[in-house]
């Protein structure tokens, strides 16, 4: 097949293999997309949208791409917005896309963007950058520690917030760990959450200092679980749920039970996987649950 057409979208080779370790093509990813479309859209609703390329699929070239490339059609939604302080991109005005329809998801495949990242805030009709609608950490495991640790840290974050009044969700990323995010009100300045993240990973890692490590320093991560709690500043960004991973395997950033995390078998999830789960059980990610609000202490 020479081309697929998806709405306003004509996507070329779509039997272009991307993942090579399994054969996986542009169309059967495109497939993936159309059975996660709801979900997955609920998550980039409203934020702009950073991908990880790799035009020639897994093993060619790779690079992370902020702004909206040469060539976008017109109907694509972009927003001119000024890069948060203390990035990497102070100071300067980024023309960023949102990723709101189908078209728009076949859209950024078709450029080989395989990877979907966004931050904790919303954007606006008229572009203000609104107040984080949720929390998140990356728990992200050293060897030879693995998920079940990492099953376990989530845990004693998990009741940490619930005590404090959040509702976290876990999310197996695609890749080596786990993420936790909950829904927030909206109404706490972004740097105050960040500032939560971080006495939160240090509170639990001086409780627990053989399983956790609140730092990033790679010496001492060997066996521990490391709390990445920076993902709330108002620079960064987190792969999306339900967003496929630029790894070896197609694995996708999947929301999970709690249940699932005390299984003896949790191990990521593949794209097929993932769609299954979505037809059987629609979206694991409560998007009708009222956000919290952290504690005045935070």
């Amino acid at each position: 097949m020479s081309a697929l057409e998806v709405g306003r979208v004509t996507m070329r080779h779509p039997d272009k293999v991307m993942y090579p370790s399994t054969g996986t093509t542009k169309g059967e990813l495109v497939e993936y997309l159309r059975a996660v479309a709801a979900p997955l859209l609920a998550q980039l609703r409203d934020r702009p949208v950073t991908r990880v390329r790799l035009p020639d699929g897994m093993g060619g070239e790779r690079f992370f791409e902020k702004n909206v490339p040469r060539g976008a059609p017109a109907w694509l939604r972009h927003q001119t917005l000024r890069a948060a302080p203390g990035g990497p991109d102070e100071g300067k005005t980024l023309e960023l896309p949102f990723l709101d329809e189908l078209d728009s998801l076949v859209w950024a495949l078709n450029l080989g963007a395989l990877e979907l990242h966004t931050p904790q805030w919303r954007v606006g009709p008229r572009g203000g950058v609104r107040g984080p609608d949720r929390f998140v950490v990356d728990l992200d495991p050293g060897p030879p520690a693995g998920l079940a640790e990492c099953a376990h840290v989530a845990r004693l974050v998990a009741e940490r917030l619930r005590a404090d009044g959040l509702a976290p969700v876990p999310v197996t990323s695609g890749s080596k760990g786990i993420q936790l995010y909950a829904p927030l009100a909206g109404d706490v300045d972004v740097m105050r959450v960040h500032a939560y993240g971080r006495e939160l990973a240090r509170s639990l890692a001086a409780e627990h200092p053989e399983l956790i490590l609140a730092t990033s320093s790679r010496e001492e991560r060997t066996g521990r679980v490391f709390i990445d709690w920076s993902q709330n500043h108002p620079a960064k960004t987190t792969i999306t749920p339900y967003s496929l991973r630029a790894r070896e395997l197609p694995n996708v950033a999947a929301p999970r039970t709690w249940d699932e995390l005390d299984g003896p078998d949790l191990a990521q999830l593949d794209y097929r996987e993932v769609a299954r789960r979505v037809e059987a059980d629609g979206d694991l990610y409560p998007w009708d649950a009222p956000g919290g609000t952290l504690p005045r202490s935070a």
